[in-house]
């Protein structure tokens, strides 16, 4: 992997999978504490919507993305702060004709062949600086609203009612999150893919909750465990001639499944021990 770092797409490839990590471990263990694991995903999948108008009406794509990815998010906030027992059967609306309008609509953009895979699996290794600079403008931003908001963002996580109580906008915010968490879909499955998006949100942050003493140590050490993710599926895919995305996705992937094995021997062993 250190000769391969001479070429500057994997210099640029390295980069931006460290960017991702670093945003999708901040956003990711808000995602984890608040259970909007399935509401992200939704969230995911119909930026496919805003994906194929930007291509079919030829309009700027972060844009148009974003623009279809907060208004579907907006809606399912809607739905999920108001209408909890029918959430997950809206979203699921929502995750599927979005991702069906982006499809159809980038089968009917005339003169152009869109990679679908490009976006599923993402193409960390063609990502330019300008993607750079904006990811960097992205997790700088993400970071000084959650260090100002901390106290409220920690409130609403672990108890609504007790933050009700401090005076937290509850439901201001919890639209905020989900408006932030949207815009940071749009902006990373550009460079790493939808499927891999949703990865770095939920694996790490799943991972290092029970190790973690608070939310921002969870944030950091998910931060960390992503990027360890990130550099080994990157010198994989290098070393054997695989697809990066998938590759990241296989390793985090293996470390989840290893650190479920991990929890349920220790959990064996504390049974002995009691009995």
């Amino acid at each position: 992997m250190i000769e391969a770092l001479q070429f500057d797409f994997m210099q640029n490839a390295l980069a931006a999978g460290l960017l991702a990590s670093i945003i999708c471990g901040v956003m990711g263990t808000l995602v984890v504490v608040n259970r909007i694991v399935f509401l992200s995903g939704g969230i995911a999948h119909a930026a496919y919507g805003g994906i194929g108008m930007a291509f079919y009406f030829q309009w700027p794509f972060l844009p148009a993305t974003i623009a279809f990815s907060l208004a579907a998010a907006m809606i399912m906030a809607a739905v999920s702060h108001t209408a909890k027992h029918r959430a997950d059967t809206i979203i699921g609306v929502i995750w599927a004709v979005g991702m069906a309008i982006g499809i159809i609509l980038l089968d009917l953009t005339p003169g152009y062949n869109v990679d679908l895979m490009s976006y599923l699996f993402g193409s960390i290794l063609t990502v330019p600086g300008s993607d750079l600079i904006i990811m960097s403008l992205v997790g700088l931003f993400i970071t000084v609203l959650v260090f100002l908001y901390y106290p409220e963002l920690l409130a609403m996580s672990y108890d609504e009612e007790f933050a009700r109580i401090r005076g937290v906008h509850v439901k201001t915010l919890y639209f905020c999150l989900i408006g932030l968490l949207a815009i940071t879909v749009v902006l990373v499955i550009r460079v790493v893919g939808l499927i891999l998006v949703i990865a770095l949100l939920t694996i790490p942050p799943f991972i290092v909750e029970k190790y973690a003493r608070s939310l921002a140590q969870m944030m950091i050490f998910s931060s960390l465990l992503g990027s360890i993710f990130t550099l080994t599926g990157l010198g994989l895919s290098y070393q054997y001639n695989l697809t990066s995305g998938a590759t990241i996705i296989l390793v985090s992937g293996a470390a989840f499944i290893i650190s479920l094995l991990i929890k349920k021997i220790v959990f064996k062993a504390k049974k002995g021990r009691i009995i």
